[in-house]
């Protein structure tokens, strides 16, 4: 089993040759590497998708800041003059005033179906819709959850009543299975909503987390004190990050477990160099009393582990690849997201692992050989 490129270096053309004289035991060396490159870029990988599947359930969420009737306010909801006064405040993002109440939908045919009702003006801001549109001025028609019109049978044109009162649909609400708001909504103008006087909730849309977060910082510190709550101002970006920390830990947790395998792999790696050395400890030998240096002894049985490490190595990583695309088909619904770098680099991780847990696991054996006396190794 030579290899031309090798013939320039005699010591690991020798080790190439003697991985083909026991293949038997070569594979099994190399099998349990590549359990354990599998184990480490799989686990890494599931992690990754977990994670990239958790920031999209949460979506614009973590630009998000919601505001309510605080805990000391005398009123059982937020007022006009507080939402001037926020809007006074914010004044690089949309505040968006919202009212609720709930429904229940009934059509021709007699199907019927419970719903949240919410009154807004600026529907483009809070929703995305899957058919028909979401206007920058809901003043007319209404807008409600695909999967309830999918329900109700109903079509984009078709009526709605609410309290009375009859509502064309205009789009329907794209779903949503994460932690979004999602459920069963009718969305309509906020005049539909007009006998309820303060608002239930505001959302105010930032460009990012990181607005959001200041944005919140900025309507605590100007409507609430330590003593008193008069909004109850809150904010999605924390939360991503507490998610984001603790799925960290959780895939830290996950590369321990696959690194188990690798360094079980590793001591059957360093068993079966042992075996290999004192199989051919009089060859060794030989070789050491027709002139060859300890340094190419020691290059040579380096050099076996190496290639056991790199074999094992390439075939665990197409073997994961192949793993991370179902994962992220799976999980995150795109297996073609196993290629960013947040995933793909556990694919480098394991490799380099690989190459580092064969040479680690050769260092005792070839020193060993290197530096048994030669008349002691003639002699078997």
């Amino acid at each position: 089993m030579s290899f031309r490129p090798l013939r320039r270096f005699p010591s690991v053309e020798i080790a190439w040759q003697n991985l083909g004289r026991n293949r038997v035991r070569t594979g099994l060396a190399t099998l349990g590497i590549v359990i354990g490159v599998v184990a480490i870029v799989s686990l890494g990988m599931a992690g990754a998708a977990i994670q990239q599947q958790a920031n999209t359930d949460l979506g614009s969420l973590t630009s998000d800041v919601i505001v309510s009737s605080g805990a000391d306010s005398d009123q059982d909801g937020v007022t006009d003059a507080q939402v001037d006064d926020i809007r006074s405040v914010v004044v690089d993002a949309d505040v968006v005033p919202q009212k609720s109440n709930a429904t229940t939908l009934t059509t021709r045919s007699g199907e019927r179906a419970r719903v949240s009702v919410t009154g807004v003006s600026q529907a483009d801001a809070l929703y995305e819709t899957s058919a028909g549109e979401a206007p920058e001025r809901l003043r007319s028609g209404a807008l409600l959850s695909a999967d309830t019109a999918a329900e109700l049978g109903l079509e984009l044109g078709d009526p709605v009543e609410y309290d009375g009162t009859l509502y064309r649909l205009r789009g329907f609400i794209e779903s949503d299975d994460g932690f979004g708001p999602g459920g069963d909504e009718l969305v309509l103008p906020l005049s539909a909503l007009s006998e309820q006087e303060y608002y239930d909730t505001v959302t105010i849309v930032a460009a990012d987390g990181d607005a959001a977060t200041a944005i919140a910082d900025t309507l605590e510190a100007e409507f609430n004190d330590e003593d008193e709550e008069i909004l109850s101002v809150q904010s999605f970006a924390s939360v991503q990050e507490d998610i984001n920390s603790f799925l960290g830990t959780l895939n830290l947790a996950l590369l321990g477990i696959g690194l188990i395998s690798l360094v079980v792999a590793s001591v059957a790696i360093l068993n079966i160099m042992l075996m290999s050395t004192i199989e051919r400890r009089g060859e060794i030998g030989v070789l050491r009393a027709v002139g060859i240096r300890r340094g190419e002894v020691l290059r040579m049985i380096l050099a076996e582990a190496a290639f056991l490490g790199i074999i094992g190595g390439v075939v665990g990583v197409i073997l994961s690849l192949g793993a991370g695309l179902v994962l992220f088909e799976v999980l995150a619904g795109d297996a073609t997201l196993v290629f960013g770098w947040e995933s793909s680099r556990y694919l480098l991780y394991g490799f380099g692992f690989a190459v580092f847990a064969s040479v680690v696991s050769g260092l005792y054996p070839a020193w060993k050989a290197a530096n048994d006396p030669p008349v002691e190794a003639l002699r078997g």
